[in-house]
């Protein structure tokens, strides 16, 4: 994953017809594409593959089971053309070591989610989460742009891995706010996705970042 315009896009979008056009019209702002559970669901794991050939992957599927079992959704997530999954840690460290192990170190662990609900029970354990992430080997951590001060917090925690962050934009986080506070990558999807100009809504957010770094 390249990190030229520090933009992951969200597509959670469920058809295939709408993911390929919007992909198309952002490909040259957004360094990856992070899909979820409502996009394969409706169009099958093989979306994995086609994306892919458009640009780097992350399997957004917050994997959080035993070891054996996250161990063969990251293969199946892998072998179709993922660059990178991402698990909870609230699992246990052999459950996201299974992941990482699986994913030979692609693997981004959740910390704390973005959304209100995300301080009741994820934010008290964050940083047990970040260690757990920096012990396991993983490449980085998911970390709030909703709440700038938790990626400085979580920074200081993980070192040089890896921070990307989601709430940008219908969640109210800031881009700039966000890489500021030390995030490597935001992570946007309703600004972008169900923006008239998915493109244009893209180039205004890469301009952003690059503004503030």
């Amino acid at each position: 994953m390249q990190k030229k315009n520090r933009i992951i896009l969200a597509l959670d979008v469920t058809s295939s017809a709408d993911a390929m056009r919007v992909v198309e019209a952002v490909k040259g702002y957004v360094d990856a594409i992070k899909i979820n559970w409502p996009l394969i669901l409706a169009t099958g794991p093989d979306m994995i593959r086609e994306m892919s050939s458009v640009k780097d992957v992350i399997c957004d599927f917050k994997i959080a089971d035993i070891p054996n079992t996250n161990k063969l959704i990251v293969e199946q997530a892998m072998s179709r053309g993922a660059s990178a999954v991402i698990c909870h840690g609230f699992t246990g460290d052999d459950s996201v070591k299974a992941c990482v192990d699986a994913a030979k170190g692609q693997v981004f662990v959740v910390t704390e989610m973005s959304h209100p609900g995300g301080k009741q029970f994820t934010a008290p354990l964050a940083d047990k989460f970040a260690a757990l992430a920096k012990s396991a080997g993983a490449r980085g951590i998911v970390a709030p742009a909703t709440r700038p001060e938790r990626i400085v917090a979580l920074r200081k925690i993980i070192g040089d891995l890896e921070i990307i962050s989601p709430g940008v934009g219908a969640q109210g986080g800031k881009a700039s706010d966000a890489i500021r506070a030390g995030a490597d990558y935001i992570i946007v999807g309703r600004a972008i996705y169900d923006a008239p100009d998915p493109g244009g809504a893209a180039k205004a957010l890469a301009d952003e970042v690059k503004e503030s770094i």
